[in-house]
């Protein structure tokens, strides 16, 4: 095994939530970064790579994303204090990569009905240039219908891509998934060497 899916580092706030409930290390924001940091660098130490997850936060929500798209209507300062915090102290730490969820979070990305995992200003404009993350970033399941209720599953292969996510799990329609990301190219929505970059970034992991 090269990579798991944990820890998970959502703080779990929310009593009515169905999703996250207790794969997570508890309602207290500390706990739940300590926990996660020694869980992280017990893999890391032995050659798994860990997963932050599910970023930017799944912890106050009270719909399954594997459903349909979570809101989370917290102000930026409110996910700072309390979302964000685990996933900083993981970053800090030395996480190899991190897992982006399915959430509609509009103190961070207004457009409507767009998850997460499929925004640029998630993934490469807050987790990236703004938090430092420069490890691996996988999709949550893009089968989901947390994305599949507003994204065909080619096209969500290719949002999530031009978001800056490296690794998409479990993408569904292949064939269709490369067909759109030729056509993104073709018309300068992404680039080969976007996409090189991620194949690098993906090759010195399995290295490592």
């Amino acid at each position: 095994i090269q990579v798991n899916f944990a820890p998970v580092v959502d703080v779990n706030n929310n009593p009515d939530n169905p999703v996250i409930n207790d794969r997570s290390f508890g309602e207290d924001k500390y706990k739940v970064a300590s926990y996660g940091v020694q869980y992280m660098k017990g893999m890391q130490d032995h050659g798994v790579m860990a997963c932050a997850k599910h970023f930017p936060g799944h912890g106050d929500v009270a719909v399954d994303s594997h459903k349909d798209l979570p809101l989370i209507n917290k102000t930026r300062n409110e996910l700072d204090n309390l979302e964000l915090f685990p996933f900083k102290e993981l970053i800090n730490a030395g996480v190899g990569s991190v897992m982006v969820g399915h959430l509609s979070v509009p103190a961070i990305d207004t457009t409507a009905n767009l998850p997460s995992s499929l925004s640029y200003k998630h993934v490469t404009d807050l987790l990236r240039n703004e938090l430092g993350f420069q490890g691996l970033t996988f999709t949550d399941a893009l089968e989901m219908q947390g994305v599949t209720k507003y994204f065909p599953k080619g096209e969500a292969a290719l949002q999530s891509l031009i978001a800056g996510n490296d690794m998409l799990c479990l993408p569904g329609d292949i064939p269709g998934s490369i067909a759109k990301v030729k056509e993104a190219i073709n018309e300068g929505r992404l680039s080969w060497a976007d996409i090189d970059a991620k194949v690098k970034k993906v090759l010195l992991a399995k290295y490592h």
